[in-house]
Parts: structure tokens; sequence; C-alpha cells
């Protein structure tokens, strides 16, 4: 491999990795969830999990520990009896919410049309995958 083409994978890889651990956090599974409920206001951690369906008590700890970390959530212990705990977004999140809104918006619309194309290709691919797909060991086009 030339030097220059090295060059230029390390700067992708520098500049991609970042991103892509950032996309990673945004958009895991239960954060965008829990940063669309968080919006409301200061929330409650039971407030919270009633709201993202199916998150089981850990993972909404480890997901809103993680979410704090990258700067996303502030965490407001009140100093009652028994403590009383908030979660809120910080500006960095209210700006990133528009977009998650947007995102749960477009799925909610395209839910049925993305299920029917999956029972269609599914259905499809069943039919015409033994037909398309070599014999192992063989290579296609011999």
């Amino acid at each position: 491999m030339s030097r220059s083409h090295t060059d230029v994978t390390d700067q992708v890889t520098a500049e991609a990795c970042p991103l892509v651990e950032v996309i990673d956090h945004v958009a895991g599974k239960w954060s965008i969830s829990i940063l669309v409920a968080a919006a409301r206001g200061p929330v409650r951690f039971t407030e919270l999990e009633r709201s993202v369906e199916g998150i089981s008590r850990r993972m909404l700890t480890l997901n809103l520990r993680r979410l704090e970390r990258d700067g996303l959530l502030t965490r407001t212990v009140h100093p009652t009896v028994p403590p009383k705990v908030e979660y809120g977004l910080t500006s960095m999140a209210r700006e990133l919410h528009s977009s998650l809104v947007g995102l749960v918006e477009w799925a909610d619309r395209h839910r049925g049309t993305i299920a029917e194309a999956r029972a269609a290709y599914d259905s499809g691919s069943a039919a015409s995958g033994a037909a398309e797909t070599p014999p192992s060991g063989a290579s296609a086009g011999r």
C-alpha cells in the first residue's frame, strides 16, 4: 500500500472515529427515547422508566450515566429525604432534540411501509434465494 494511501486512510479514520462514537451514543437503542422523554423538563428516574417502554432499571441507569458523561443530560440531586434526583437536557441536547423529534416522527410515519417492504423482501428472498446463491465452495460467474 502506498504511503499516500495510508495517510488518507489515517486521516479518514481519525475524522470518522469520533463521529461514529458520537452517533453510536446518541442513536443507541435507548438514547433517543431517553432524550425525547427528558426534553419535557426536569424528569425523575421513575418518570423516565415509565416513559421509555421496555427499558430495565439497570439499562436506564447505564444510559443516563453515559448521556450525562457525554454532556447531554444534567443530573440534579435535591437535598431531601429521600433524595430527589432529576434529569434534564443540556443546551447541546436541546439543539439535538429537534433532529431527534424529526427522526421519531419519520419512523412513526414510515413504520408500516418499512414492515411491508421487509415482508415483501423476505417472501421474495425465500423464493429466489436458493436460485441466486451459489453452492459453498463454488464461485459465481464460472
